[in-house]
């Protein structure tokens, strides 16, 4: 059974390979400042698109994106300030979140577009 690193990076990869196809062009995976961390960076339709991905091997446990609660949305609005002040952004932001459950089979990939406003 792979550990829960693993199966985060594995739905890290299926999340962008997925904003990918839709049109998005990523910008960073796994962005770090001052102890913070945001999964993707994309931009958009000149939007720039926070995105934090949640991923389970089963539904068992409940929905992954109901793990995005109040503190983490704070963790990841100052983490995406960081980002923007350092990078000067003037664009429009967004803060998405894609939710995947992983099973033999298949992934189900669940994209929350404009998920939160902090």
């Amino acid at each position: 059974m792979p550990s829960n690193r693993e199966t985060g990076n594995a739905g890290e990869k299926l999340a962008a390979a997925y904003l990918i196809e839709k049109g998005y062009k990523i910008q960073h995976l796994n962005w770090r400042g001052e102890g913070c961390e945001i999964d993707i960076i994309a931009n958009h339709n000149n939007t720039i698109i926070f995105v934090e991905v949640k991923t389970r091997s089963g539904s068992y446990f409940g929905w992954p994106e109901k793990a995005v609660n109040k503190v983490k949305q704070q963790h990841i609005a100052r983490a995406a300030n960081l980002f923007i002040e350092a990078n000067k952004i003037e664009n429009e932001i967004r803060f998405d979140i894609i939710s995947i459950v992983r099973n033999k089979d298949e992934n189900e990939i669940y994209h929350i577009e404009d998920a939160f406003v902090p």
